[in-house]
């Protein structure tokens, strides 16, 4: 595992597998460097020698961010590699992982360290949740499970994945995650959260799970939400 440069200077990602109930497929890590030179890991993943050597190279790690109600099981290892960084957790975490140390949840502030260059939004569904962050320096999205996209250029994906998107009609199509579409807390709140992310100003969307957004970004997620929009 290697971090890859995404945004010049500014944000680097790292993919790593994971298997779920015999489903296996990517998800991906993101590290932003602010513009003090300190860094905010969001949505930790596995860190091996290599990978922290890699970022330890870039600067300091200031914030650890879990996004999402199903983005946490890094998190701690996360926390000893770096034990001077803030914790800041997507609401329901903390019922998740009750033992589990953080500074502070997200969604109606953040660190302030992050207030000069993220905005945030809270999208809660029924049993799934995430934190949208936007990163505006870099006019970049980041997102986990608010849009999954696979296709045919979608590497290290089990024939499950493939065969499950394709029988959904999803394949080749960006689109909720699964958990998502057993449904919402609140509907018209979800509608006016995802309406707060598209008025924001971004050139490209990281996401979790499945390709890069950086074709029309704004056009893909209206796609992807166009049940919930509507």
């Amino acid at each position: 595992m290697r971090l890859h440069e995404y945004v010049a200077g500014s944000i680097w990602l790292l993919s790593y597998p994971i298997a779920l109930a015999g489903v296996r497929f990517e998800a991906r890590m993101t590290v932003v460097r602010m513009r003090d030179g300190a860094l905010v890991v969001h949505s930790p993943g596995p860190l091996d020698d290599a990978v922290r050597s890699e970022i330890d190279a870039l600067g300091r790690v200031a914030v650890i961010v879990a996004p999402g109600n199903f983005h946490h099981l890094h998190v701690a290892a996360c926390q000893r590699a770096y034990p001077d960084a803030a914790t800041w957790i997507c609401p329901g975490v903390e019922r998740k992982q009750p033992t589990l140390r953080f500074d502070g949840i997200l969604g109606e502030r953040l660190p302030v360290s992050m207030e000069a260059e993220f905005e945030q939004t809270f999208v809660r569904g029924r049993f799934m949740s995430e934190v949208a962050m936007l990163h505006r320096p870099t006019r970049t999205l980041l997102l986990v499970d608010l849009i999954e996209r696979f296709g045919d250029a979608t590497p290290n994906l089990s024939w499950l994945v493939r065969a499950s998107w394709k029988l959904l009609g999803t394949w080749n199509e960006p689109t909720l995650a699964p958990e998502y579409r057993f449904g919402w807390a609140d509907r018209a709140a979800t509608r006016a959260a995802l309406e707060r992310i598209l008025a924001w100003d971004f050139d490209r969307a990281v996401i979790a799970h499945g390709d890069l957004i950086d074709d029309d970004p704004k056009a893909v997620a209206r796609r992807a939400w166009r049940n919930v929009l509507s």
